[in-house]
């Protein structure tokens, strides 16, 4: 027999009431803050943003990535690219060549790479082999511009040659832009 205060028999379940559909709320909401109170601290949020970046790379990769050349200078950054960064072993991606050098360098670079970190993160180097992109090329240097005679008198007139030539450069430069070229 059905007592009285069950629900009929093949009735849907009874609604939520209003305290449980607050107490799910509650649950992602920071502890000690509630609504009636005004904004949220940011550094409340940051974690719930920041987490499911971090499960993909870690901040300390992420610094190795984006430092990489002032961490082990230009020409060993021309040459290899960390890859990755798991359970103390940094993988670094190199050119075929470099990869025994690489190896050679191995303590240097663990240790120049935990003191940019602050702390002790890569304990081993694991070498892969990648192609490596060619050098950035560098920009053809301007065709010189004429300057106008006021400056060009006025520059004949200075003793020193270093000068002299600093001088014809920077009017080079100021003439060249007003000359058509793009203006800071």
């Amino acid at each position: 027999m059905q007592q009285d205060d069950e629900a009929p028999r093949g009735s849907s379940p009874p609604a939520r009431s209003d305290t449980a559909r607050n107490d799910t709320a509650r649950r992602d909401e920071p502890p000690g803050w509630r609504a009636d109170r005004g904004p949220r601290p940011l550094s409340t949020l940051l974690p719930k943003l920041t987490r499911p970046v971090f499960r993909r790379r870690s901040p300390a990769a992420t610094h190795l990535m984006t430092d990489w050349p002032e961490i082990v200078g230009p020409v060993l950054a021309a040459q290899s690219m960390p890859q990755k960064l798991v359970g103390g072993t940094l993988t670094l991606g190199c050119a075929g060549p470099m990869a025994m050098e690489l190896q050679y360098l191995a303590p240097q670079l663990i240790e120049r790479v935990n003191v940019a970190l602050g702390q002790r993160v890569v304990e081993r180097l694991r070498l892969v082999q990648l192609r490596m992109p060619p050098p950035a090329r560098k920009a053809p240097k301007p065709a010189p511009v004429a300057l106008p005679q006021p400056v060009s008198t006025a520059l004949d007139g200075i003793e020193d040659p270093e000068l002299r030539a600093a001088l014809a450069r920077l009017g080079q430069g100021v003439y060249r832009r007003q000359g058509g070229g793009p203006k800071r």
